[in-house]
């Protein structure tokens, strides 16, 4: 299995990239990653493996560059040149740690949509109390939807965490006000009565302040609600760790408790942790695209190296492919 790897993308790049590739093909004997990036700086960190090999550039897409526009300009950047990879072939799938917009870009100007796929769909599996996770989607590759996107969402999702997290029957849920059935607007009552009439296993509206307990393995929302969610959990729970911090070393008597609480709480921050969970998926793409975290480090990188290699292992992408075909949402609209 061949992988394309942005080696220049991300706050920690190319070090947490190239140091997470190796750990990567010491742990997976059967892929080969290309890093692409500038060869001087990424082999200061590479010391020499033959199933990691380097695709040399020293254009770079930043995190302040306008997305289409730079993918359109910087051909040889190097999130360009790894999803180019993919599309004549020379890859499996592509990584990359930098400009979200961007790589949303490349993902559909070089990789190209699944047909029948109308948006794709940026889908990031969070922490849950549990340990289990679940999948949203989707989290800002499109502000705006209409209720047959939500279906395809579903249908993605349902298929990715039985094949990928190995889930059987994927509770799937829409991200509401209420539980009830006729809560919400206009977009989540619509989505509702599309999503009974599907073949997943759709189990209703949950709220988010459920999410984290786990009321379903794939929640469905808006780009522009699923964005609030997944940041608000992001800074909670920053914040909920902070706080645990400075309440802890407040005084001799709770540090002396910290001390003792120090196993627990790395289990609880472990909970937390993106980095066990991969990166976030495009999904809708006719090869896998992931989303690494911007601030990821070499575990971040390897756990988004082994969710892409469990995508195409898996073939995820033509899973999506034959269900979309069998599932024509015009004829479930009707």
């Amino acid at each position: 299995m061949k992988l394309a790897i942005d080696a220049m993308g991300g706050d920690h790049a190319p070090k947490e990239i190239v140091l997470g590739a190796i750990k990567a093909v010491q742990e997976f004997s059967d892929i080969h990653i290309t890093l692409v990036g500038d060869e001087s700086k990424i082999k200061e960190y590479l010391t020499g493996h033959e199933r990691i090999s380097i695709l040399h550039t020293t254009e770079v897409i930043l995190g302040t560059d306008e997305p289409v526009r730079a993918v359109r300009r910087k051909k040889d950047a190097s999130m360009v040149l790894a999803a180019k990879q993919v599309a004549e072939g020379n890859a499996d799938a592509c990584i990359s740690a930098g400009n979200t917009g961007a790589l949303m870009a490349a993902g559909l100007f070089v990789v190209g949509r699944i047909d029948g796929i109308d948006r794709p769909a940026l889908s990031p599996t969070l922490p849950t109390i549990g340990g289990e996770g679940f999948l949203l989607l989707d989290v800002g590759a499109n502000a705006d939807a209409k209720p047959e996107h939500l279906v395809q969402y579903a249908i993605m999702g349902s298929i990715y965490s039985e094949k990928v997290r190995g889930i059987s029957k994927p509770r799937v849920g829409l991200l509401n006000i209420g539980t009830e059935e006729k809560k919400g607007n206009e977009l989540t009552k619509a989505s509702f009565e599309l999503l009974k009439k599907t073949n997943i296993n759709f189990i209703g509206n949950v709220e988010a302040r459920d999410l984290l307990e786990g009321a379903a393995d794939v929640v469905v929302t808006d780009g522009f609600t699923g964005n609030m969610v997944l940041k608000t959990i992001e800074g909670t729970a920053l914040s909920m760790m902070k706080m645990l911090k400075t309440a802890l070393m407040s005084s001799l008597t709770s540090k002396l408790a910290a001390a003792v609480l120090k196993p627990n709480l790395y289990s609880l921050k472990s909970k937390l942790d993106y980095s066990e969970y991969g990166g976030a998926a495009l999904f809708g793409l006719k090869a896998p695209v992931i989303k690494a975290h911007g601030s990821s480090n070499a575990q971040a990188v390897f756990s988004a190296i082994r969710q892409t290699r469990e995508m195409a292992g898996n073939d995820v992408v033509g899973l999506i492919k034959n269900a979309v075909e069998e599932t024509n949402v015009s004829k479930i609209e009707q």
